[in-house]
């Protein structure tokens, strides 16, 4: 839904026009897709019937037997249950193929091709198709058919190995980062190669492995690797700036981000600690670094004396130097900015009402985003879509007899 406080700009989304056959489950796919949705695209979400993706099932905890986590990365989206191992569902994705700008899918290498729904058998369909394979390692190399999930990828790519604890052992972001990482991959290569195509024509086939996908983000600690060094874990401390990173209060725990000298001043003076820049161990950023345990110390020291609230009032609002609070999640869902951006609203679910949305954080002046249909209860598209491919009735009980959508006697509404 988009957000009401902006003004209607008659320009419609960005994606309006834009078809997209989602074969994926989980994240990767998942949320890719949802962010084409969000732009506009009729994202049609191709699920195993009487399963479907296995993130409905992702919990507890539920709310009416639905899961919430699979809210929030199918908003946007329709839901067609279809059999693919059944000759005739295989014959009805290829009509909905033949009129797809996107076809995605997360399979392991090899599964694709069992299926029948490969590029090369859906550009037969379609020349003029984006196909997007995304898998964990991509579709070549030695570990090309190894099974892989984000916490295997977080391993793998660097991410656990300089987060958490000096001296404990590694930990994984809390977030599936390498999931919504790759994600985010897919959907900008998915609109590149659509404003490609409008260029030439032609249709495109993006192979899109998650342990790439992730490496790009190392930026700090690859830099650090290139030029001889060993990046390692170091809490909430930074290797290259200080003071970067999380103190206590009395109360709870508060980020601040000095990025130079002035900022490092700033926060000395409101924090009446005049004191530190004049101590040789702290008077640049290269000597702060060097002695960033004394230094935790000495800011603790004198942050322990008021609570976050406090510290963010002088500090941050009358300082003006960078600080922030460490929100739990509901805080950071339910907050004034973020009820200011209108980045958490509402949509009518089918079956439960008004349900919460994230919104994705784009804002166009000159087009709209926003989700305007609530993440499908599973098969809720499936006579919905056929109707549109032009089938009749009678047409649809058809496949629904040939167990097109799973069991005959449950063929969806």
């Amino acid at each position: 839904m988009a957000d009401d406080s902006k003004p209607a700009t008659g320009h419609g989304a960005i994606l309006d026009g834009i078809t997209v056959i989602d074969l994926s489950t989980f994240v990767t796919g998942g949320f890719a897709s949802a962010m084409l949705a969000n732009l506009g695209a009729e994202v049609v979400k191709i699920e195993q019937p009487g399963y479907g993706d296995a993130i409905r099932h992702s919990g507890p905890p539920f709310v009416d037997g639905e899961s919430p986590y699979y809210w929030t990365v199918n908003y946007g989206k329709r839901s067609l249950e279809l059999d693919l191992k059944n000759d005739r569902a295989r014959e009805a994705l290829y009509e909905l193929a033949a009129e797809a700008d996107v076809f995605v899918q997360n399979y392991r290498p090899g599964t694709a091709e069992r299926l029948g729904v490969d590029y090369e058998t859906i550009r037969e369909h379609n020349e003029e198709v984006v196909y997007l394979a995304i898998s964990a390692f991509g579709q070549t190399g030695p570990w090309a058919e190894r099974s892989g999930y984000d916490l295997l990828i977080q391993g793998m790519s660097g991410i656990m190995s300089v987060t958490g604890e000096e001296g404990r052992q590694p930990v994984k972001v809390g977030l599936p980062m390498t999931d919504l990482v790759t994600a985010m991959w897919a959907a900008f290569g998915a609109t590149a190669a659509l404003f490609e195509r409008e260029r030439t024509g032609e249709g495109e086939y993006i192979d899109l492995g998650m342990l790439e996908a992730t490496l790009p983000w190392l930026t700090k600690q690859a830099g650090m690797t290139f030029a001889g060094g060993t990046p390692r874990r170091m809490g909430t401390k930074d290797p290259v700036l200080a003071p970067y990173q999380t103190f206590e209060t009395a109360d709870g725990f508060l980020n601040v981000c000095i990025l130079n000298e002035k900022l490092w001043h700033e926060l000395c003076e409101v924090i009446d600690r005049p004191d530190l820049p004049a101590d040789d161990r702290f008077e640049t950023n290269a000597e702060r670094v060097d002695n960033q345990d004394a230094l935790e110390r000495e800011i603790e020291a004198t942050l322990g004396e008021r609570t976050t609230d406090e510290w963010i009032e002088i500090i941050a609002e009358e300082g003006g130097v960078p600080a922030g609070p460490v929100y739990e999640v509901e805080e950071a869902l339910n907050n004034p900015q973020i009820d200011a951006r209108g980045a958490i609203t509402e949509i009518e679910h089918p079956e439960l009402g008004a349900i919460p949305v994230i919104e994705h954080p784009l804002k166009f002046r000159n087009a709209d985003t926003g989700f305007e249909l609530a993440p499908p209860t599973l098969g809720e598209h499936n006579r919905e879509v056929f109707r549109e491919l032009g089938y009749s009735e009678a047409a649809i009980d058809a496949l629904a007899a040939q167990g097109v959508f799973g069991d005959p006697d449950d063929d969806g509404d």
